[in-house]
């Protein structure tokens, strides 16, 4: 028998004349992700991408490492045959050969249609087939077991375990975008939708080390790790944010200090967006949440840009994103005690309906272009990829990450 991984995808076969593209991507991110799993070779086949695992010891890795590739439907690990229904049968007789389950069905599809049977006809002769070998009933609602039958021209694939991936668009296809990470739940998940839509994310990081110990940074150099499988390669931005947040306590009124925290995150994540060339910035703000995420806080914070700021959270509640973040596997280094730099020096009663005026009077009396400067001088990039190389990350040694031209 000869393994297979059949990869399918859906949202870019809707693309029509960017669907060339896509599958490039997507074909890249297949390669790269399973580079280190033995002989894989990939083959564009219609409507599926096929890796053939000849001689590769590790299947099970294979489908594992694919089905985490943005972009991906479904995975199945199945085999390849001719596409006769005497080979067909064959095949299935030898994977159903010493097997017990209590109901299955086949669901057969053929990629042309001017194969002698139709799918029907097709799902009748191989479910008779089956029933003649194993003790079993069909199921076509909930089957113990799925057996899929892809029908080309020259070959046929067949399949008993048919694995979600997580859909969307490849990484790569839709341009960069630079996202603020924190060490907590939110921002992560909102990183990885960027990603599912097909975006190159770059991670930004703002901490008050040494003012405090360096756990969100731990944290968070973390989860870049654990991004980075879906996204294969990651720069991590890190920028130190304590010298910005002691000259606001002591300029700045206390109840706007988280917005003012938050606005300056804004101008300092633009700069180095443009270095990096990313379009846009990503947060992981879900409205209502807590008191800088009401909508007059949001809408204050926001103007602080000059682009685009995508906010992937902004209508799901905590619950919806915890599951997502347990699904992506943030969820547990997330739940780690840490020391947030937006925790420091935080009022009781922060502003909840912040405005422009009273903002705008409280940026009077700080020398904006230099505090963002001083940050910018500080910010350090550590590098990471996947599969990992054994090496760990790469710091880029303290060298300032964006230019020093900025605008308040």
């Amino acid at each position: 028998m000869h393994p297979v991984v059949v990869v399918h995808y859906h949202e870019i076969s809707l693309k029509r004349g960017n669907r060339p593209l896509f599958l490039r991507h997507l074909a890249r991110n297949l390669e790269r992700a399973t580079a280190d799993l033995g002989p894989v070779t990939l083959r564009q086949r219609p409507g599926r991408i096929v890796l053939d695992l000849d001689d590769n010891p590790q299947p099970e890795a294979v489908v594992e490492r694919a089905r985490r590739v943005c972009g991906v439907a479904s995975v199945s690990l199945g085999y390849r045959t001719s596409s006769t229904l005497s080979a067909m049968q064959s095949l299935i007789g030898r994977l159903v050969e010493g097997r017990t389950f209590a109901s299955f069905r086949i669901s057969a599809r053929r990629a042309f249609k001017t194969y002698p049977m139709s799918s029907v006809e097709l799902n009748r002769a191989l479910g008779a087939f089956v029933l003649e070998r194993v003790p079993t009933r069909v199921s076509l609602e909930h089957p113990e077991v799925d057996i899929a039958v892809e029908v080309l021209p020259d070959e046929t694939f067949i399949s008993l375990d048919r694995r979600a991936g997580p859909g969307g668009l490849p990484v790569g296809g839709s341009g960069t975008v630079a996202a603020l990470i924190s060490g907590g739940i939110d921002s992560p998940v909102a990183a990885w939708r960027m990603m599912k839509r097909g975006c190159t994310v770059v991670p930004i990081h703002f901490h008050a080390f040494p003012l405090q110990d360096r756990t969100t940074i731990d944290k968070v150099t973390e989860l870049a790790r654990i991004l980075t499988r879906y996204q294969l390669r990651t720069r991590l931005l890190l920028v130190p944010f304590g010298e910005v947040q002691q000259t606001i306590v002591a300029s700045c009124p206390a109840p706007l200090r988280v917005v003012l925290y938050r606005r300056f995150m804004v101008r300092i994540a633009e700069v180095l967006a443009l270095r990096h060339k990313a379009r846009a910035l990503v947060t992981g703000e879900s409205l209502g949440q807590v008191a800088s995420q009401t909508l007059d806080n949001m809408i204050v914070i926001g103007e602080a840009a000059q682009g685009l700021v995508l906010r992937p959270l902004v209508g799901m509640d905590k619950s919806e994103i915890t599951d997502e973040a347990r699904r992506i596997g943030t969820f547990d280094v997330s739940t780690l005690p840490d020391q947030d730099c937006c925790q420091l020096f935080v009022p009781r009663s922060p502003a909840t309906a912040a405005t422009r005026a009273e903002v705008a009077r409280a940026e009077e009396a700080l020398d904006v272009p230099a505090l963002v400067e001083a940050a910018l001088r500080g910010a350090v990039e550590e590098r990471f990829e996947f599969p990992d190389t054994g090496e760990g990350p790469r710091s880029s040694g303290g060298r300032t990450i964006g230019p020093a031209k900025t605008s308040a």
